[in-house]
């Protein structure tokens, strides 16, 4: 049997000298079908290991690092900065918190690094001790068949000491960086030691992932009779995890230098229309300092984009505009609402005015302007921002005389 799936992953290639084209096609497919699954694969992993060795130096310097208490309890806000100003790419303070967490829960990732990746800090030697460290991490019982851990029912009694046998380094790696986020969410080991089995027999992507966790299939198994049913019963709802699930990836897309790329996301319309309205308010020569195109904010696992972000050095705030090809919708004012929080908690200066959103929605009918204030006062936002910002009926003229030059000169 194992003969058999190994020569069906192969690529086909012809026995004798003559191959016709529906082989040609065939073939060329598979080949390209595989490469590019490997390279996603391989990304993927380094991403993991890399996220990995960031714990274990961030654990290394906690404890041994010479001047480790001028930084206290700012290290980390303090390093992500620095690693910004390096173009570090995915190193935020809450990236930073995950790595140091993957770290103390997978110790058996060490297995997958390399002496010389090791030697790259000062002090290479990377705390790891299985008597200690696998107390917090998963442990699960191989299957000697499949290589994928069997099943555990999960709902153990709280007297039963043992934790789940820990999953060897190569199958940890079949998780990816989003995965493992939602891994270490779950704190109970057996539960989360539950949904890496099936999320690893089941291939589920990340949103599968999320959605049997949100759906409490380990707690609707552990209170049926008949357990495997329930379990079955969910393997079939979900499809499994394609290489263009693994490809999308924002944070391999990040760790591979292409997420802040803007067309992975918008249509060629919104993306001409955000030309042209950067362009615009630049040209005002009232304020408008660039910052940011398609700003990307990660909230838990989710992420999101703003589409244009701008300082303003008269106001001293931040200006956020978000564009949409559609007409307005109630939502639409909730979602820039949550970005103006955002950036009143993670971005504003001492010395910075609240931040403004402005919706731009560009219909076919019609085109209406929306400002976003977040709880800031209304008669502040009159007097002090309308003087300095484009008014509304300014903002739809452009909108709309942009948006019909560029219907018509579609070819």
């Amino acid at each position: 049997m194992p003969a058999k799936k190994q020569a069906a992953a192969k690529p086909s290639t012809p026995k004798t000298g003559h191959l016709d084209y529906g082989h040609l096609v065939t073939a060329i497919h598979s080949a390209s079908e595989q490469a590019v699954h490997r390279a996603a694969a391989a990304v993927n992993q380094w991403l993991v290991i890399r996220n990995w060795l960031v714990g274990a130096y961030l654990v290394e310097y906690e404890q041994n690092g010479s001047d480790r208490a001028k930084y206290g309890t700012k290290l980390l806000e303090r390093l992500a900065g620095d690693l910004e100003k390096r173009k570090v790419k995915g190193m935020g303070f809450t990236t930073l918190k995950l790595c140091r967490l993957v770290f103390h829960a997978y110790p058996a990732i060490r297995q997958t690094v390399s002496d010389e990746l090791l030697g790259t800090l000062q002090h290479p030697a990377i705390p790891y001790s299985p008597t200690t460290e696998l107390s917090s991490s998963m442990r699960q019982t191989p299957s000697a068949e499949s290589g994928v851990t069997e099943a555990i029912t999960p709902i153990r009694g709280s007297l039963t000491p043992e934790l789940p046998t820990p999953l060897s380094p190569h199958l940890l790696l079949r998780f990816s960086w989003s995965k493992l986020q939602e891994l270490l969410r779950i704190e109970d080991p057996w539960k989360r030691a539950f949904y890496e089995n099936e999320c690893l027999k089941s291939q589920w992507s990340v949103r599968q992932l999320q959605r049997q966790i949100e759906s409490l299939l380990y707690e609707r198994t552990g209170l049926s009779t008949n357990k495997k049913a329930v379990i079955e019963r969910a393997r079939k709802q979900e499809p499994r995890e394609s290489i263009e699930d693994l490809i999308r990836d924002p944070y391999i897309l990040e760790f591979a230098g292409l997420a802040d790329r803007p067309a992975y996301s918008e249509n060629d319309l919104e993306m001409a229309l955000l030309d042209h309205l950067q362009r615009f308010l630049l040209e005002l020569g009232n304020g408008f300092c660039f910052e940011a195109r398609q700003f990307r904010i990660t909230t838990g696992n989710r992420h999101h984009r703003v589409d244009l972000v701008f300082y303003h050095r008269l106001l001293r705030c931040h200006v956020l505009i978000d564009l949409k090809i559609r007409a307005f919708k109630h939502e639409d004012a909730g979602q820039m609402n949550f970005y103006v929080n955002w950036f009143k908690e993670n971005q504003m200066a001492e010395g910075d005015h609240p931040p403004v959103g402005i919706i731009l929605c560009s219909g076919k009918e019609r085109t209406d302007v929306e400002f976003a204030t977040a709880g800031m006062d209304a008669k502040l936002f009159v007097s002090r921002y309308l003087v300095a910002l484009p008014s509304a009926e300014q903002l739809k003229a452009l909108l709309e005389a942009d948006r019909a030059r560029i219907e018509q000169s579609k070819p």
